[in-house]
């Protein structure tokens, strides 16, 4: 029987936290992208993903995704449904399976948020509360036992996937895509301009998540040794050259590189990393962030050609982000972190690269057909789309009855708003200087 060690345990203690601050930071990157008008709204689809993944989670996806198989590789028994079983001193490798549950649900919350980014602006509050909590059952619940699960189907035939390239980028990508098609593009779509209407705001929310993505990746070693070392290095050359290689593109293709650029490319070298950080060596991390950079850059714009509204580009960056760097561990992993296999440029030959793209359409297509049809379901039963008057009045005060700035600032107050329950007891005075 393994005992619990202390510095193993320390280590994930800490990445947990760490994951579990992605979340708030990505709901922060999300609300500097979207208009002023719908801010709050995006903010707040992010948090309420933390309770109802949470309580999923706890009560049927956990033992789903991580008990011994149930069903020929597919999903997990249920055996632990309520977290039955599970004592403060069972072990999971070195650590409390307690905590190693803590930290999987933490994956879980930002995966879940990360699909919201495809509908932002439009999606009432209800229905995105129903589906994203089915949705962290039947889609992540059951792709993370395929890959990581005791038994899943993927994890036997070998496809390596660190922390969370199918798991998390390529199902959160897949999902975006079809709830962007059922919901429906924004009003305006491709004939108004959406820029983000923050931008300090996108970059302190990159910040916080790149901070957080180092116990994402380093924290899946379980272990406070040498690869959780070499994995944290790599996190960090991942996403210092997305950055690099988007701004450059920015810089041949449209004349200057910018803000908005710096912090997209830090987050597809990051995602692309994510699968690859624990098989890759430092030069390989550096190839997989710079990839990962350029080619997401030209892939945020195929909604535009191909009419899809990815609001916020979630296809674009995590969906190709994730494929990116799925697809480079069959080319780039090596003997150095991995005693697995070894990719085609360190003489394992082709035998993992085929089994990586067998994953990535695997998942994508049952991310993708899955969402499709409870996204249907949630819109037939009631209705996922906000009315026309409420998207043009602004999400925000449609939703809840509040906005994020101060009347004449960004927006409009709703305690002006009579059919918000207020009344303007004064006109405001006129501002000469802004008819100058």
């Amino acid at each position: 029987m393994h005992s619990i060690d202390p510095a193993a345990t320390a280590w994930l203690l800490a990445s947990t936290a760490l994951v579990l601050l992605m979340t708030p930071g990505l709901a922060i990157f999300y609300g500097g992208m979207v208009r002023s008008t719908g801010v709050l709204n995006m903010i707040m689809m992010s948090f309420i993903s933390i309770p109802l993944v949470t309580l999923a989670w706890l009560l049927v996806g956990y033992t789903i995704a991580f008990s011994d198989d149930g069903v020929d590789g597919l999903v997990g028994n249920l055996r632990h449904i309520g977290m039955l079983g599970i004592a403060p001193d069972t072990v999971h490798g070195a650590v409390p399976e307690l905590l190693y549950a803590t930290f999987q649900l933490a994956f879980a919350i930002v995966t879940a948020a990360l699909v919201s980014g495809a509908i932002a602006d439009r999606a009432r509050f209800a229905a995105w509360m129903v589906f994203v909590t089915v949705w962290a059952v039947v889609v992540y619940s059951v792709v993370a036992h395929w890959v990581w699960g005791p038994g899943g189907w993927l994890a036997k035939l070998g496809v390596l996937d660190y922390a969370g390239g199918l798991v998390v980028e390529i199902v959160s990508g897949a999902s975006a895509l079809a709830l962007a098609l059922v919901v429906g593009p924004r009003i305006g779509f491709k004939k108004e301009a959406m820029r983000p209407h923050n931008l300090p705001f996108v970059l302190l929310g990159v910040g916080l998540l790149w901070f957080g993505w180092f116990g994402f990746n380093a924290g899946s070693a379980l272990a406070a040794n040498g690869t959780a070392a070499a994995i944290f290095l790599n996190t960090l050359v991942a996403g210092c050259l997305g950055m690099l290689g988007w701004l450059s593109v920015e810089r041949v293709r449209d004349g200057r590189p910018t803000t908005f650029g710096a912090a997209s490319g830090v987050v597809a070298g990051l995602v692309a990393i994510t699968p690859s950080c624990g098989t890759v060596n430092t030069l390989g991390a550096a190839a997989v962030g710079v990839a990962a950079g350029v080619v997401c850059s030209f892939a945020v714009g195929a909604k535009f050609r191909f009419n899809y509204d990815d609001s916020l580009d979630v296809v674009g960056v995590h969906f190709v982000g994730g494929v990116v760097g799925v697809s480079l561990i069959g080319l780039l992993a090596t003997a150095v972190m991995t005693s697995g296999p070894r990719g085609v440029l360190f003489g394992g030959g082709f035998g993992l690269l085929g089994k990586q793209a067998l994953a990535i359409v695997a998942v994508a297509v049952y991310a993708f057909t899955a969402s499709f049809v409870l996204a249907k379901v949630v819109d037939r039963v009631m209705g996922f789309r906000l009315s026309a008057e409420d998207e043009t009045t602004g999400i925000d005060l449609a939703q809840h009855a509040e906005t994020a700035y101060a009347e004449g600032v960004h927006g409009h107050s709703p305690l002006h708003r009579p059919e918000f329950g207020g009344r303007r007891t004064a006109e405001p005075e006129a501002d000469p200087q802004l008819h100058q």
